[in-house]
């Protein structure tokens, strides 16, 4: 069995509650009934310095039977008093912890933006580990494959330096001004979001068996094409690669109605329901003073 090393909390940082990791899902919403509800469960996985904001809107456009719950880090939103992680093994085994007391590490599929992709496949791995099933379907996006982790420091740069990082990427979004004082705000949560992925070191294991769906972008830097495929190696089921559109922030960007379809029509594969998105919800492009979308 591979483990990994669980530090990383912060500095002095106890073990977080369980309760806040998924807004709007706690014990009462856990119940076999409402379980029985939701076959299917899609835990969306944030990108550096993300909250569940972009995941807005999700759950009307994948719709029934299909339960998006989006996952909420320490450090951000309602949990903004909370150390952050700063290391990948104490981030997967209390967020599997989180997955477990909430009932939800049964009848779910994973999906995961950059870093996001990478928590999802180690959180799947660290379920498997512990005797539970693995996911229905893990969708990654954005992120390069586990293996491929390593040769990148931005943790280290100074604030200017990741400033202007964010600004090359396109992640400030149409209105600088707006966008940086997200980002000012946000500055340290990125940072160590940053520093649990460029630490993180892959290690050899026994391959998933879930089928997964891997998306790359057209300008994506961080995750080109090549680094998505690479994804194919982690799995013994079948992987599905789509090549979109856009950089590395086209989770919200032009492409995003193309990717919810598409998620959709896996999951349906495993629910056995029509996979039309359908038109009951338009989709529309986020708003850029409300949804920054700078992302590792």
């Amino acid at each position: 069995m591979h483990t990994i090393e669980r530090s990383g909390r912060g500095p002095s940082a106890p073990r977080p509650p369980t309760a806040g990791w998924f807004p709007g899902f706690g014990p009462s919403t856990a119940t076999p009934a409402r379980a029985g509800a939701a076959p299917l469960r899609l835990v969306c996985l944030p990108y550096a310095g993300g909250t569940p904001s972009v995941y807005r809107n999700w759950a009307a456009h994948l719709g029934d039977p299909v339960h998006v719950v989006p996952v909420l880090l320490p450090g951000r939103g309602l949990r903004v008093r909370e150390a952050p992680y700063t290391g990948m093994g104490a981030l997967v085994a209390d967020l599997t912890d989180a997955l477990m007391e909430h009932e939800l590490a049964h009848d779910y599929a994973l999906f995961g933006h950059s870093m996001g992709a990478l928590l999802a496949y180690e959180v799947a791995h660290e379920l498997r580990d512990r005797g539970l099933a693995e996911p229905a379907h893990l969708f990654v996006s954005g992120s390069r494959a586990p293996h491929l982790y390593g040769d990148r420091r931005d943790h280290t740069l100074s604030d200017a330096e990741l400033r202007q990082l964010v600004r090359d990427l396109g992640g400030l979004g149409a209105d600088d001004t707006i966008g940086g004082s997200y980002l000012e705000r946000r500055l340290p949560v990125l940072r160590a979001d940053l520093t649990v992925c460029e630490t993180y070191r892959w290690a050899p294991r026994r391959p998933l068996s879930c089928p997964m769906t891997a998306f790359s972008a057209t300008r994506d830097p961080i995750a080109p094409a090549h680094e998505m495929e690479a994804w194919r190696v982690h799995t013994r089921g079948s992987l599905l690669r789509h090549h979109v559109e856009g950089d590395h922030f086209f989770l919200n960007g032009p492409s995003r109605p193309y990717l919810l379809r598409e998620i959709r029509a896996e999951l349906a594969r495993h629910l056995d329901v029509p996979g039309n998105a359908g038109t009951a919800v338009r989709d529309r492009p986020p708003t850029a003073k409300r949804e920054p979308s700078w992302i590792y």
